[in-house]
């Protein structure tokens, strides 16, 4: 086989339901030279015979199945990275799936761009009616992002890694962590690769179709699962400023803390019936404050830098302003009854 191009890292756990779609996406692909690396994380379902049924059926396709005891996605994506052959590496969801030139447009985009990562647009989709509930991350077609220029820029992307190819040695050579978060695991990964990333390149067609389901948002958040997000979050911090160059981009990782934090994550919890919001909110603010205290004067965050720069960063400087006055619980409270009412998911 000629060399391995792409290869896509398919974390896979209780999906019968809907891996057969996601698989059906991936050995159709346009592009070739690429592997399907599947983890079967130990799942007490009918996924592992599925995966064999697809390798038997495309024996001509470069399927890869490492069936493991239930270790969680985290070290599932580093085990699928240490396997990978890839010129470049992405990840995609068992329980989503791509257009069928997924990989190759992403693989082209990076070359012409010499891009160290490639970013697609993407649409939000009802699992159950299909319905399309938004097409994101279009608005940045033939951008490029100078990661040593405007680092600021990440902050107007999407954190999920399934929209994106990244160059291979990115992953192989990125610092893991101590303890994997249990929560917004997506977005520390993802500053992990940012570390040492150059240069990413966008393209316009949306070609990733993240599947929602309506209680996606609604498990209970436990404490001990904030707790080890926020180690793993000011571990982040540490790798970034024993870098060289990770020390510029503190203030960009303080006001994504707020971004994830202090809004994303009090957002999931206000949904929690157990919960003590008030208390949440107070834990959460003096959590920021103590180390990510840049997030309060952060540039990146006021309203008359994202005018003046255009950026897509609005809605969230104008939900700071309401964090620091304290009127945050009424905040998110008349947020949720807009979209409960209006059946839209959320989107920070």
């Amino acid at each position: 086989m000629n060399k391995i191009k792409v290869s896509i890292i398919v974390p896979v756990y209780k999906v019968e339901k809907y891996l057969r779609r996601s698989m059906d996406s991936l050995v159709n692909q346009t592009l070739e030279e690429i592997e399907i690396i599947c983890i079967n994380d130990g799942s007490p379902d009918n996924c592992l015979e599925i995966l064999k049924e697809y390798k038997e059926k495309f024996s001509n396709k470069n399927i890869v199945i490492i069936d493991k005891k239930n270790e969680g996605v985290w070290k599932g994506r580093f085990d699928g990275i240490k396997a990978a052959k890839g010129e470049y590496i992405g990840f995609t969801d068992s329980d989503d799936y791509v257009t069928l030139d997924y990989a190759e447009k992403l693989y082209n985009a990076a070359k012409s761009s010499q891009a160290d990562i490639s970013v697609c647009g993407f649409y939000r989709v009802d699992v159950e009616t299909e319905h399309i509930f938004s097409t994101e991350m279009t608005q940045f077609a033939g951008k490029i992002i100078d990661m040593k220029r405007n680092p600021e820029d990440i902050l107007s992307v999407n954190t999920s890694l399934w929209n994106k190819i990244y160059k291979s040695e990115l992953l192989k050579n990125m610092e893991n962590l101590e303890i994997p978060p249990k929560i917004l695991d997506d977005m520390m990964f993802l500053l992990l690769i940012y570390l040492n990333a150059n240069r990413i390149t966008f393209i316009k067609d949306p070609m990733y179709y993240y599947m929602i389901r309506q209680d996606s948002i609604m498990g209970q958040i436990r404490k001990e699962q904030i707790e080890s997000t926020e180690k793993a979050m000011v571990e982040v911090k540490n790798i970034y400023l024993r870098s060289k160059s990770g020390k510029t981009l503190i203030p960009v990782i303080d006001a994504m803390a707020f971004l994830h934090f202090g809004i994303s994550l009090m957002f999931r919890i206000s949904y929690d019936k157990n919960s003590n919001l008030k208390e949440e909110l107070k834990n959460n603010a003096a959590f920021l404050n103590a180390y990510f205290p840049d997030w309060k004067n952060s540039e990146y965050l006021k309203i008359s830098y994202v005018l003046a720069h255009h950026n897509n960063n609005l809605k969230v400087a104008i939900v700071k302003k309401f964090y620091k006055i304290h009127l945050y619980r009424a905040f998110l409270w008349f947020y949720r009854l807009i979209i409960d009412k209006m059946k839209i998911d959320i989107k920070w």
